[in-house]
């Protein structure tokens, strides 16, 4: 094979096993120093090797020939919370949803991207935040009122979304910051269609404010949630219409109208001024007492569904993906679709 072998790749395809590399050498029957050299680089696998690698790992020989494009651990919302083990599997998926956007690139059917990128430093003020949340819906001439679908505004803007059973509580939406084709991962098993939007427009907000420069901070995953809810509710077009006072009517009327769960505006309500600290947490207690912090009256119907990744792999030009990625994970992609 004219390709060279590389190294990341293997890294990738064991995590998606959710091997050690103890296990992946008993596996293969070599030892997980060799392993270990193979995914440093310090050390190149002979063919036969390769192929044993493949093969315990279910993954196709080409798929460790492939270029890999790097970036780092990625946006978690719980470093302290999200096992090591699941976070690398998660991250690994993502990896593949990655390769799959790059086909579909090179076949015009996804945009190189288009988030626009606004520097927001730790310490900054709320309003610094907002600011950059405006922006972005000037920038993609967005209309004032509700965003209309969140998933189908990001794919147009060349970044990969997939929805996916993330099989741990502790493992919720998350983004790599690829340079040409970022990938937003929203929980399939987050079966709310408000909740879910405000997890893909929380994860703009990293690409959009933190991309590769900085990442794993709580006070990053405050000034991301905060973003969210600028982009989804801007302040002088909500301010008037939150209550000051605990009206349950009045905000299920709001939901509706900006497609965003009873929390996120209650929130809101908050953070502007509109409702006092003790309004807000009576709202809270008493929506906690009612079951509705898990289960939300007013549903909004089905989560927003991605579509690039899913018809992408349905096309002609998609079929041919079985052959250098993992046909496992590419199944996975279209059963939530």
């Amino acid at each position: 094979m004219d390709q060279q072998f590389v190294a990341g790749r293997l890294r990738v395809a064991r995590e998606l096993g959710g091997l050690t590399q103890a296990a992946l050498a008993r596996e293969v029957g070599i030892t997980p120093a060799a392993i270990s050299q193979f995914e440093s680089g310090a050390a190149r696998p002979s063919p036969s090797t390769v192929n044993l690698l493949a093969r315990a790992l279910d993954v196709p020989v080409p798929f460790l020939y492939r270029e890999l494009v790097e970036t780092h651990e990625g946006f978690f919302r719980s470093l302290r919370r999200t096992a090591v083990a699941a976070r690398r599997h998660a991250r690994a998926v993502a990896h593949v949803a990655h390769d799959v956007a790059v086909h579909a690139g090179e076949h015009g059917r996804i945009y190189v991207q288009a988030v626009p990128q606004i520097g927001v430093p730790l310490g900054a003020s709320r309003d610094v935040i907002e600011e950059a949340a405006a922006r972005v819906r000037t920038r993609w001439d967005l209309s004032r009122g509700p965003v209309g679908n969140v998933v189908d505004l990001l794919e147009g803007h060349g970044v990969a979304v997939i929805r996916l059973p993330l099989g741990t509580a502790a493992v919720d939406a998350f983004s790599l910051p690829f340079v040409d084709h970022p990938v937003v991962v929203l929980g399939a098993d987050k079966d709310d269609r408000a909740r879910s939007r405000f997890d893909a427009a929380h994860e703009l907000g990293h690409l959009v404010m933190h991309g590769e420069q900085i990442w794993g901070l709580k006070e990053v995953e405050d000034q991301a949630h905060a973003f969210a809810a600028a982009f989804l509710m801007p302040a002088d077009e909500i301010w008037e219409q939150l209550p000051t006072a605990v009206d349950w009517a009045r905000l299920f009327e709001l939901k509706r109208f900006w497609q965003v769960s009873l929390a996120a505006l209650l929130r809101r309500a908050r953070d502007l001024g509109r409702m006092s600290p003790a309004t807000y947490l009576t709202a809270v207690k008493a929506a906690s007492a009612r079951g509705w912090r898990r289960v939300e009256p007013v549903p909004l119907g089905a989560p927003e569904a991605p579509r690039l990744v899913p018809d992408h792999l349905r096309s002609e030009e998609g079929h041919e993906l079985s052959s250098f990625l993992p046909v496992r994970v590419l199944d996975g992609f279209n059963e939530i679709a």
